[in-house]
């Protein structure tokens, strides 16, 4: 099943969000009835975690991840700003409060002060703990560190940027545990952004031609579908996030464009409990 909603006034929900078969990342702060939505979808099958990166709320499009592992750029904080506890919350209250004021409550839906310095200085810590054991979280040193939009991914193969650096592309491979190719969607070098897909299917920039198609379907070993998101947005991947069993669209995604999306990425009948029992057993597996 697909659902469709909005982030605050926005329905490039794939910014703001990041669903996986292992997990969902859900940006901090704005309405609570984003957060809800996907919690009320997801919580009993995979944890969705409330987080900043960066300390930016656009965390669909600064991170990559799959059931194996999730990879973050640089900017994700992990160090303490010294001094005692009393000093970090005072320092962490003066920036709650210049932040409230100067962004028109960009960060309403925190609970205090505290709780804004653990998002702020502890965002890898807070993600480690927040995730399954089994999933890999690991702090990239890329400079296109935007990894969401120069990254796409499934739980066996990646698509990437043509300019990542190479030690980016091993950690890609190690980390999610992916066969990586240097791809474009339609011409476009962000193929993060320009297209979508699952364990099921993908769906694609609009404009790719029916030979990449092809070639991108050999690739990733899945059917693929040139469409639209968000009643004709190009940019797919800000407009929605899939994972194999469920997909999140933008509130303005035509009936005709969900249709394509759940019969694409075989939504209809998909069976999350099969998944994660499939999911369990493997993890079960290489324990033994």
């Amino acid at each position: 099943m697909a659902t469709r909603l909005q982030f605050e006034n926005s329905c490039e929900i794939g910014v703001f969000s990041k669903l996986t078969n292992a997990y969902c990342l859900v940006a901090i702060g704005g309405s609570e009835s984003f957060y809800s939505t996907f919690e009320s979808e997801l919580a009993d099958v995979i944890p969705v975690v409330k987080t900043s990166i960066g300390g930016t709320r656009i965390i669909g499009r600064l991170c990559a991840g799959n059931k194996n592992g999730l990879l973050l750029p640089h900017t994700t904080t992990d160090q303490d700003i010294g001094g005692d506890e009393h000093d970090c919350l005072k320092c962490s209250l003066n920036i709650y409060n210049f932040a409230k004021v100067t962004f028109d409550g960009l960060f309403s839906g925190l609970m205090d002060s505290s709780f804004y310095y653990f998002f702020l200085f502890k965002e890898l810590q807070h993600l480690r703990n927040s995730l399954p054991d089994q999933v890999v979280v690991q702090r990239v040193d890329e400079r296109l560190s935007a990894l969401g939009n120069c990254i796409a991914c499934n739980d066996y193969v990646a698509l990437t940027h043509t300019d990542l650096d190479r030690e980016t592309e091993e950690m890609i491979a190690d980390v999610l545990g992916v066969e990586v190719f240097r791809q474009t969607i339609a011409g476009n070098i962000l193929v993060g952004s320009y297209c979508a897909f699952s364990n099921k299917g993908g769906l694609v920039h609009p404009h790719t031609s029916i030979e990449d198609l092809d070639e991108l379907s050999t690739l990733l070993q899945v059917p693929l579908v040139a469409g639209t998101v968000n009643r004709g947005s190009e940019v797919i991947a800000a407009g929605m996030t899939v994972n194999d069993w469920t997909a999140f669209c933008g509130s303005d995604t035509t009936a005709t464009e969900l249709s394509v999306i759940e019969s694409v990425f075989k939504l209809r009948e998909a069976q999350p409990s099969a998944i994660v029992d499939e999911m369990r057993k493997s993890l079960i597996d290489s324990y033994v």
